[in-house]
């Protein structure tokens, strides 16, 4: 039997992914620069970082602020996109209107798994903290 698929819209969907439980995908060919969504964040202090890195919610957390002393939980499907170093989309914040958008960094085939970078340029390949020895 096939696993489930959310369809979020004509565009992308939500399936499972080998090794790494759900993820998102293209329903069809994306063209680079299309905005995917912008979801709001919940803005939080740095000092509740360190409990919610006691949880689960600690994998889903961004770090936020100019300064980077804050973070934040974004709502919508942002959470759900895997990484990848390349990734082929990029995550933009916006610290005054406190959102995160997720855009195409080159076209995208129907099919293919969207990916951000953990590290925050789509294209840097420090090793994330998971995958560091």
């Amino acid at each position: 039997m096939e696993e489930p698929q959310y369809f979020l819209s004509d565009l992308v969907a939500i399936r499972h992914t080998p090794n790494r439980g759900r993820g998102i995908f293209a329903q069809a060919a994306l063209p680079e620069g299309l905005l995917l969504e912008t979801a709001p964040v919940i803005v939080m202090p740095g000092a509740h970082r360190t409990l919610i890195d006691q949880t689960l919610l600690h994998d889903y957390i961004f770090i936020w602020g100019e300064a980077e002393d804050q973070c934040c939980m974004a709502l919508g499907y942002v959470a759900l996109y895997n990484h990848a170093s390349p990734a082929n989309c990029d995550y933009l914040m916006d610290f005054k209107q406190q959102t995160i958008s997720i855009i195409t960094v080159r076209n995208i085939a129907a099919g293919e798994e969207l990916f951000i970078n953990y590290n925050g340029d789509w294209n840097d390949e420090k090793p994330v903290w998971f995958a560091a020895s």
